[in-house]
């Protein structure tokens, strides 16, 4: 798979966003090897990328992210150097978005350097078992409302319809239909299916671009 030097993932809150951006950097660093994850949500979320932070620093990854992450301080604080993703070319970044248009308010701080580099791309994290977001009109509402908020286009998507641990293999084959709905009014590709790992020889060739996951362990489990 080839990337482009900045790789954003969005999404309704609960998407699954972040265990995708975790997930995905972590293979990413095959190729890359000055990788950074960027956490730019802007509230102290049930996951986050900083619960990752073991896997990373094994990985060899840089997390950039607010100092507040993870903390009962419950203030909307950027990482004082994010400016970083934008200003130093030599890094590839991985940013998790907030979730919907609230989360996204922070990438506008970054959108024009973004999109004037073009050396990006804008991944929506799609979950057809969530409820805000069980059918592809949701989906786009959704999707439009965190555009206008980050100041970035999407380029691409990411079928990540799932019920966590619970998920089974017909589960992510129904959300076919779903996914490709969804690709087809926004005219934007399905860049992956992410499918959790034990599932993956289940619907490997069944589904498009699968990509196998590890669930993300959470910070009060």
């Amino acid at each position: 798979m080839n990337f482009k030097r900045v790789t954003l993932f969005c999404g309704h809150y609960g998407s699954g966003k972040t265990n995708v951006a975790v997930n995905l950097a972590i293979y990413m660093k095959k190729q890359y090897n000055n990788l950074v994850v960027a956490d730019l949500d802007i509230v102290n979320p049930y996951f986050r990328t900083k619960d990752s932070i073991k896997d990373f620093k094994a990985h060899g990854i840089e997390l950039i992210c607010s100092e507040y992450a993870n903390t009962n301080v419950d203030i909307p604080a950027l990482p004082a150097n994010m400016y970083r993703l934008t200003a130093d070319k030599d890094i590839t970044a991985v940013i998790d978005v907030g979730g919907d248009d609230r989360g996204a308010f922070a990438l506008g701080r970054l959108s024009r350097a973004i999109t004037e580099s073009g050396d990006y791309e804008m991944l929506m994290v799609i979950n057809c078992y969530r409820p805000l977001t069980r059918d592809a009109a949701s989906t786009l509402e959704v999707m439009a409302e965190i555009e206008y908020a980050g100041g970035i286009r999407f380029t691409g998507l990411v079928n990540n319809s799932n019920l966590g641990a619970a998920t089974t293999a017909e589960d992510i084959l129904a959300s076919r239909d779903y996914a490709e709905e969804v690709a087809r009014l926004s005219g934007l590709p399905i860049v992956m299916t992410s499918v959790r790992q034990d599932l993956y020889p289940a619907v490997e060739g069944k589904v498009p671009n699968a990509f196998p996951l590890g669930l993300q362990k959470n910070k009060y489990l």
